[in-house]
């Protein structure tokens, strides 16, 4: 009987790529013989090839030429193994090369591993802004690997007709440049801690960390700092029609204590409906573990001059009594308010633009507009995490396609895109006007990031660390949010 021969192999890229090689060495060859360590006849056959979930943490580069390296370095690589094989198979099938073949050529394992990983490499040199399709009835949803992030969101409206109801581009390079840039944040994953750390320092079993600050000239940290989970390369473990899932392994990138590994799970159905689950590990040390989908929203898909923005559109969330108060730089004062008699106030529904211009210096100094974290006090008879209740209602006019969210998470994030200014030209599915360009607005889109309490690791009053202090021994944190989509009836 032959045996299987277990083959890892490390690319200049980080990647590791694992095989089994069946029934690749010969049988008659004790295990002691030097020749036991060669591959036998041409008899071998490659086996399924994937990337391990631990893998690929790289950074695109901000370089052009660097980006460029990073887009054709794979493809390269394979076609030096196929040279190679192709080199081989001519001294094979030339007499001069007979005898050097069947005495050594063919036994070099080197040989065997190239044939076997080579379909392999090809099939895995994507880039990381290769978009994957998923779909189901009535939904059709594409994602990165750069940040994980969701790009494009079908959906249909009052008419039939599918609308993209997310913001994003149709080049995946520009996700790269919008980091370098303006810094959007267009709907990726972002962590390890989402939203602000005051002075971007906090203290966790007696140890302090100190994460680099990147907003505000320096005052705080946002999103998980200057290279949060939005600019790394995660890697697809699995994939079918409707579903598929990343997974990133973060070595106490930016500071952060201790090492985890993160699965994110896109999931569409029938419904329509999306569902993002978000599962972290730590691996070591106690470490805050704040993750959250920034998806940029707009239920109107620009479809005509209302749905240019989402000042018209329809949005409550009931549970949402309570709001965190925040200092001009957008970071907790530590107080809780109360949103009843105030412009913060969506316990019933009222168009976002109602009372937006009461929101002066709302979203930051000389910003007016919604950048505030909402607190889900849900009805008494539930539980603090429970997500069998909406707890956000958004409804468009223009489409008449109506969002409700379900979390686990006891807060949500309301941006109303108030520092967008119209430079940034919507996809191709979003430009509805004949022969004109149409561009993201101020309030031309509104986020909705489901979280827990912003800044809870700096605010312990607030009894919050259970749901965002995580260790090796303890429950994973887990981010539930699940989408469901319908039409608005007239």
């Amino acid at each position: 009987m032959a045996d299987d021969v277990f083959v890892r192999l490390q690319l200049p890229n980080s990647r590791v790529y694992e095989a089994v090689v069946i029934g690749s060495l010969a049988a008659s060859h004790p295990a002691s013989s030097p020749s036991a360590q060669s591959f036998s006849h041409s008899y071998f056959y490659w086996w399924y090839l994937a990337p391990t979930p631990q893998v690929s943490n790289e950074l695109p580069s901000a370089s052009p030429l660097s980006s460029l390296w990073q887009a054709i370095k794979l493809p390269c690589i394979s076609m030096s193994f196929l040279f190679l094989l192709c080199s081989l198979s001519i001294f094979r099938y030339n007499p001069l090369f007979q005898s050097l073949y069947q005495s050594r050529l063919k036994m070099h394992p080197s040989w065997a591993v190239a044939s076997i990983l080579l379909p392999s490499i090809l099939a895995q040199s994507s880039s990381p802004f290769t978009k994957y399709n998923i779909s189901a009835p009535g939904i059709n949803a594409s994602f990165i690997s750069y940040g994980a992030r969701i790009t494009n969101l079908f959906v249909n409206d009052k008419n039939g007709n599918p609308q993209d109801v997310v913001l994003g581009y149709d080049d995946g390079m520009q996700y790269l440049k919008d980091t370098e840039t303006v810094h959007t944040y267009f709907g990726p994953i972002v962590g390890r801690y989402a939203n602000r750390i005051k002075n971007g320092t906090f203290t966790v079993g007696g140890v302090t960390s100190h994460i680099p600050e990147n907003e505000h000239s320096g005052n705080d940290t946002l999103h998980g700092g200057i290279v949060g989970y939005d600019q790394r390369n995660w890697t697809v473990v699995q994939a079918n029609d409707s579903s598929i899932t990343f997974s990133f392994l973060d070595q106490a990138f930016e500071g952060f204590p201790g090492n985890i590994i993160t699965y994110a799970t896109y999931t569409v159905s029938a419904g329509p409906r999306w569902t993002s689950r978000l599962v972290s590990i730590p691996l070591d040390e106690p470490t805050p573990i704040m993750l959250a989908n920034h998806v940029y929203w707009n239920l109107g898909a620009f479809v005509d001059i209302a749905g240019q923005t989402v000042l018209n559109n329809t949005l409550q969330m009931p549970y949402a009594d309570r709001y965190i108060e925040i200092d001009g730089l957008e970071v907790p004062t530590g107080a809780i308010g109360v949103v009843n008699g105030t412009w913060l106030d969506f316990t019933s529904p009222k168009q976002i633009g109602r009372d937006i211009l009461q929101g002066v210096d709302g979203c930051g100094p000389g910003c007016t507009g919604y950048d505030n974290a909402f607190i889900l006090d849900r009805p008494r008879y539930s539980a603090p995490e429970a997500n069998d209740i909406s707890v956000l209602t958004m409804a468009s006019n223009s489409t008449g396609i109506q969002l409700d969210i379900y979390t686990n998470q006891q807060s949500l994030q309301i941006y109303t895109c108030d520092n967008l200014n119209g430079t940034i030209p919507v996809k191709q599915s979003q430009q509805h006007v004949q022969g004109k360009t149409t561009y993201v607005p101020k309030y031309g889109c509104i986020v909705i990031e489901t979280q827990q309490w912003i800044d809870g690791i700096n605010n312990p009053q607030w009894g919050q660390d259970q749901y965002q202090i995580y260790t090796v021994d303890s429950e994973p944190a887990v981010v539930y949010a699940q989408y469901d989509f319908n039409i608005v009836s007239s």
